[in-house]
């Protein structure tokens, strides 16, 4: 405004500075200065910093315990007065199954498609914008591992399928597809990827991961949170920071060094928050070096949120923080699990029931644990939900989720995914692809089954490879289906409590013993409605010594048609069964967990009296009564069909598979069931045998491999499986996928990795290589690719410069196809012990037949770089020997770089 001499009369002056003051208070607000009326933290235009401390200063205790609270649920049929504090967010429709805990199994309301959960995501919302107190808007969470875990969504190939591509640029694209269909859900937080190292193939969790290596698992955990943070979703990269012990074995204690963590476990995490920009991490449910993952100050604030600067929130695994009381005994109970938790870096407590937050909520209120802690940690909380922009935008478009309802559009890159996955391992005389053929005979249950992997939804249309193969097929070539074996035969079951009587009642009457004689009176007698217990964190009964107990059952047994039946125990403690007045089994020695059974010719509605009895000396007991009662034996039926259906076969295809997940880790890695005999039988009827491996990790295949015609592992390849499996069975598509994690021969090479140090493999047993079955990053193709001519631009470099590595590639084959080309290098004089090789490099190539191409590879500063014995990061002078080729034993070319000292 200008001013002028001129005098203005009271007129016009007056409402001029009314305006002028109107103007100015305007403009205040419009550069973030709030009105006086409108609280700062829900100023928008405001510093986010500064609305977090805001709204921090208005919060009680309550309500800054609820915000580091999350939990499956919603409000359907709830008291919502229970939510009047708040909450961090809610697994919206997601509810618990069992105990809680370690292992924790969530269930979905399935019949909520993406219009149905985007309303009700709304309504939950608007309860907690205008009926709670600060109206703080709840994070929306969810598992998306390779789709997200709801009706409707697109199923892409498992996580260790992507790692197999060796594509970035196509996981960008599977994650980008997977967050558009979360963001229309209203889905703002995804508990995902896992981006833990499958050190130990026979940990059941492999199949979540990108494998063995920390190179791969960088790459494919950045282009997947990337895609995510992109769209303004928040990632959470886990279990951090190692989930698999000795053994293979799930959430075992780990007592690696700095050294190995710094190398090998920690690179994937420490991209994911760097480069990927991740804004949450959730913790492992393991010890490191004796203390809880949940509760490891080290781990937690010294390493992620001071070393590496994290700015984000970290979250427990469900139910990890009590674990610190009821799995590794550091904590007194749960107020004092949940003190050391969050003094040493956790921010926010996952648990699977509302009820839990009575267990959790006394520290906050008590004064244990410190005020500033706790304020930092909803702090992180707080300002995720305004860069989320919740405040503002807290509802998302029912109007979109309805439109998507119908879209099928990613069911192509579902489909180019499970393409690119699948490994083909073996191909003698060319089998594959399938030429001149007529019949087919496919087999296994996983051919009809459609198995997705772990932490799947239903799909978005799921096409098993029997309906593949037949649409491929059309007309002019047959294909039949035969089950043929089973992956998990069941040949008996726990005796229900229908046949079993304690005097007037179904089931058995119990007498629980404080002793392990089963002497004197009983602490308490009961009726169990039968015998299957698995009394693992807990005795039978708080009036009962955890680990020093028995029991005896009585009652009596009857079958309605007569038969000779096998009938026994299972368990891993002492135990006998006596039936019809005589002692049938007598393991009242502790020995491992094992199953008995007897034959016992059972007379037609005739009670038998029945008698059990079990000791339990150290915890962890297991006791089921089992027979083989109504359990038809149908494999030996299966497989003399398959064999006659063979020999009008022009080929047979088997569907093979494996059983695992969250802890259902894997002693022995041969094919369970009788899939193997069968396997062999059609070897036998000497047709061509195609097995197709399903299945998230490792496979031995001492027992057929040899006179297999090819292998291919198809891991779990999503929704558009079948199809992609008959377009590589019939060769519209060239197999390039490769191995992310190594193939034993046999079990007792593991843990077997391909980047060891000099001395940790060879030749280690005198009755086993210890060369592996298949290595890492094999795999063949229908065509063959050469090599030649590496040149290196600089052959020496100081510490600061850069080569480039150069090669042709030609295909020299009669199919187009693609080969990833791998780069390794290996340091060979250093002070301290190096790796025989690292991955430092991959590129997919797309070549015509007879095409060649000039590849190349910058080879940089950091890819030389190493820890000394200082942990200090630093590239030594000296050769590093370059090599590449199409894995880590196929190394064609190879030359030396020389890093000067000065």
């Amino acid at each position: 405004m200008r001013f002028t001499k001129y005098r203005m009369n009271k007129v016009v002056f007056i409402p001029c500075l009314l305006l002028l003051f109107g103007q100015v208070a305007w403009t205040k607000h419009a550069m973030g200065q709030a009105k006086p009326d409108l609280p700062l933290y829900k100023n928008p235009k405001a510093d986010i910093d500064a609305r977090a401390k805001d709204l921090l200063s208005r919060m009680t205790p309550e309500e800054k315990f609820w915000q580091m609270f999350m939990i499956p649920g919603d409000l359907d049929g709830v008291n919502k007065n229970r939510y009047k504090n708040g909450i961090f967010g809610l697994q919206v429709s997601a509810a618990s199954q069992g105990g809680g805990g370690a292992g924790q199994m969530l269930t979905y309301n399935t019949q909520e498609n993406a219009y149905s959960l985007a309303k009700k995501v709304n309504a939950i919302q608007k309860y907690f914008v205008n009926e709670t107190r600060l109206g703080i808007p709840i994070i929306a969470f969810d598992e998306a591992l390779h789709g997200l875990v709801r009706q409707g969504a697109t199923a892409f190939p498992q996580a260790i399928g992507l790692a197999a591509t060796f594509d970035t640029k196509m996981m960008g694209q599977v994650a980008n597809a997977i967050a558009q269909e979360a963001r229309l859900r209203g889905i703002r937080d995804i508990l995902t990827p896992v981006v833990n190292i499958a050190s130990d193939v026979r940990w059941g969790r492999t199949e979540e991961t990108y494998g063995e290596d920390p190179f791969l698992s960088s790459q494919m955990g950045l282009a997947f949170v990337s895609a995510f943070e992109k769209q303004n979703i928040i990632t959470t990269p886990k279990h951090f920071v190692a989930n698999v012990g000795d053994g293979g074995r799930d959430s075992y204690p780990i007592h690696y060094n700095e050294r190995l963590l710094e190398e090998i476990y920690f690179p994937p995490f420490k991209t994911a928050i760097q480069q990927g920009k991740s804004r949450s991490l959730m913790t492992a449910y393991n010890t490191v070096d004796g203390v809880p993952a949940t509760s490891n100050a080290y781990l937690l604030s010294q390493k992620l949120k001071t070393e590496w600067g994290f700015k984000g929130f970290v979250i427990s695994d469900a139910g990890a923080v009590g674990g610190s009381n009821v799995l590794h005994y550091t904590s007194s109970g749960y107020t004092d699990a949940t003190r050391q938790a969050v003094i040493a870096g956790l921010d926010v407590i996952f648990q699977t029931d509302y009820d839990h937050y009575k267990l959790f909520i006394p520290p906050f209120l008590d004064g244990s644990i410190p005020q500033a802690r706790i304020d930092d940690a909803v702090s992180r909380v707080l300002r995720a939900k305004f860069e989320l922009g919740l405040f503002e935008h807290p509802y998302v478009s029912e109007k979109d989720a309805q439109k998507a309802l119908d879209d099928k559009s990613h069911k192509a890159i579902a489909r180019q995914a499970a393409l690119e996955s699948f490994v083909l391992l073996k191909n003698e005389r060319s089998v594959l692809p399938f030429k001149k053929i007529s019949n087919i005979l496919l087999l296994g249950e996983d051919a009809v089954e459609s198995r997705l992997g772990g932490y799947s939804g239903a799909g978005n249309g799921k096409i098993s490879i029997l309906e593949g193969l037949k649409q491929r097929a059309g007309d002019q070539v047959k294909v039949t289906y035969s089950k043929g074996s089973s992956r998990d035969p069941i040949n008996y079951v726990v005796v229900d409590r229908k046949f079993l009587k304690a005097d007037t009642a179904n089931g058995l009457n119990a007498d629980y013993f404080g002793n392990l004689t089963l002497s004197g009176a009983p602490v308490f007698t009961q009726v169990d409605q039968g015998v299957n217990f698995n009394w693992t964190l807990s005795s039978p009964d708080e009036r009962l010594a955890k680990d020093q107990y028995s029991v005896r059952w009585k009652g009596d047994i009857t079958v309605p048609s007569s038969g000779t039946y096998q009938i026994g125990l299972e368990g891993n403690d002492g135990y006998r069964l006596y039936l019809g007045n005589k002692l049938l089994i007598d393991q009242w020695e502790k020995r491992s967990y094992h199953t008995q059974l007897v034959p016992f010719a059972f007379e037609q509605n005739q009670a038998y009296p029945i008698r059990i009895e079990f000791k339990e000396p150290k915890g962890n007991a297991h006791i089921k009564l089992i027979w083989n009662y109504g359990v038809p034996d149908r494999q030996k039926e299966e497989l003399e069909e398959a064999v006659k259906l063979a020999t009008q076969a022009d080929v047979v295809v088997i569907a093979a598979g494996i059983k695992e997940g969250e802890f259902q880790d894997r002693a022995m890695l041969s094919l369970p069931g009788n899939q193997e005999g069968l396997i062999k039988a059609m070897e036998k009827t000497g047709k061509p045998v195609v097995v197709l491996l399903v299945g998230g990790s490792a496979i031995t295949m001492n027992n057929w491999l040899e006179d297999a015609s090819a292998v291919v592992n198809i891991w779990y390849p999503g929704e558009e499986g079948g199809n992609a499996v008959a377009e590589t069975l019939f060769g519209d598509y060239n197999p390039s996928g490769r191995l992310p994690i190594t193939y034993p021969v046999h079990e007792a090479q593991l843990p077997l990795i391909y980047n060891h140090k000099p001395t940790g493999r060879g030749d280690d047993y005198n009755n086993l290589s210890g060369e592996p079955l298949f290595p890492f990053g094999f795999g063949l193709s229908y065509s063959r690719f050469d090599y030649s001519d590496l040149k290196l631009s600089k052959k020496k470099i100081l510490r600061n410069e850069q080569s480039i590595a150069s090669f042709t590639l030609k295909n020299t084959g009669t199919y187009d196809g693609e080969e990833v080309v791998q780069l390794y290098i290996r340091d060979l004089l250093s002070t301290v012990a190096r790796p025989v090789l690292e991955l430092k490099g991959f590129k997919r190539v797309h070549l015509k037949a007879g095409e060649s191409k000039t590849i190349t590879f910058d080879i940089t500063p950091d890819m030389l770089e190493m820890l000394n014995a200082d942990m200090k990061k630093t590239i030594e002078a000296g050769d590093f020997r370059i090599m590449i080729g199409s894995s880590s034993r196929e190394l064609s070319l190879k030359d030396t770089l020389t890093v000067l000292d000065k």
